[in-house]
């Protein structure tokens, strides 16, 4: 497994802070605006409304993640 190490929040230009505390926000920090981007995406696919409740897109999510032996 590669190694990514951390960025520090307080080491980020204010306007890419982020108040989530997620490991893969936590490594996605060493490119802050594709991080920024790729939240925002995830909070339209997961939080906003949409076609599927939000409690089955997080089943598909772990089922997902399981399949591809993600620890996330």
């Amino acid at each position: 497994m590669a190694y990514i190490p951390y960025v520090k929040l307080d080491q980020l230009p204010e306007e890419f802070r982020l108040k989530d505390e997620d490991n893969i926000i936590r490594v996605q920090r060493v490119h802050p605006r594709a991080m920024r981007d790729h939240y925002q995406m995830y909070v339209t696919l997961m939080r906003r409304p949409g076609p599927l409740a939000r409690s089955r897109r997080e089943m598909i999510a772990v089922l997902v993640s399981a399949l591809n032996e993600c620890r996330y």
